[in-house]
């Protein structure tokens, strides 16, 4: 059993004051503290300094807090692998970007689960970063990135290779064209993810590699969903920096344009990142043959 101090601990972390924490556990303030102090006592160390209206973790708290996560999710997946192996069903928790959310990996998802009576999948969109210490923490059993493997840990299963294109709408000038250059490109107003975005990142890094920055350019609004800065695309509010794989649907009827933009080629892959302990090695190349077919199918 999981000490219930340690779910005390993450509440307080996740709410940043002991009021709303003891809220959330249906504790009193006072039995909040109490747990917190005892976690104290118990480690001989200080959990959290007060910064002003806020309370932050120490360097020892910060490694509670990661052991703490970690343990809870090994807890609840002893718990359901348990619950599945009674019900013979299988589950999975599987941790995708918000490039990937939009681009084919949801949709195979969706398909595989359904194609395969007893499969549960679950779907957690968030940032490369937190996805990472989502799968490190075992509250994800797969995730689905871009670009570099930051964590060599990791097992991998290479899914696809993807590349940064522009878009734009059917109506733009520059529609016609095979590709526009950078001269060109900077004339336009320009809709990017926000600085949190793999995507932009990479944009952002090639540009650096010769000898630009975004400061150059005409960015005109800066947008988290990826289907909303599609949307103003077609609205002709602006062109983007996305990934060709976040277009597939859109290009296949013929709803909008995307272009290569001169030197600069920004490809990287999309990577299937698991632990070593995963043990439905079948369910990761059954995903991938499902994503194959649904790539032909937005290809052809």
């Amino acid at each position: 059993m999981i000490d219930p101090k340690l779910y005390t601990l993450l509440a307080v972390v996740k709410f940043n004051t002991y009021t709303r924490a003891a809220e959330h556990l249906s504790l009193t303030q006072p039995a909040v503290s109490q747990h917190v102090k005892q976690l104290e006592k118990e480690l001989n160390v200080k959990l959290f300094n007060r910064v002003g209206n806020e309370i932050k973790p120490t360097s020892e708290g910060q490694i509670l807090i990661q052991y703490a996560r970690q343990n809870i999710a090994l807890y609840e997946r002893m718990k359901q692998r348990i619950l599945d192996e009674q019900t013979q069903t299988r589950r999975l928790t599987v941790g995708i970007t918000h490039t990937a959310e939009s681009n084919a990996v949801a949709e195979v998802l969706g398909r595989y689960s359904a194609k395969n009576p007893g499969t549960s999948i679950t779907i957690i969109t968030d940032t490369i970063s937190d996805l990472y210490e989502m799968l490190a923490n075992y509250e994800v059993d797969l995730a689905v990135v871009e670009g570099r493997i930051r964590n060599n840990s990791f097992n991998s299963l290479l899914l696809d290779t993807d590349s940064l294109v522009l878009v734009l709408s059917n109506n733009h000038p520059l529609a016609g064209k095979n590709m526009v250059t950078i001269n060109e490109l900077k004339q336009e107003p320009l809709i990017l993810r926000r600085p949190a975005s793999n995507t932009r990142n990479l944009f952002a890094a090639h540009l650096e590699s010769n000898n630009m920055s975004l400061s150059e350019f005409n960015v005109v609004l800066e947008v988290d969903n990826v289907a909303t800065i599609k949307d103003l695309i077609r609205r002709d509010i602006g062109v983007s920096i996305l990934s060709r794989s976040v277009c597939l649907d859109e290009l296949k009827k013929g709803k909008i344009t995307v272009l290569p933009i001169e030197n600069l080629s920004m490809s990287r892959e999309i990577n299937i990142l698991y632990h070593s302990d995963f043990i439905h090695i079948d369910i990761l190349h059954n995903i991938m043959k499902e994503y194959n077919k649904v790539v032909k199918f937005y290809a052809s």
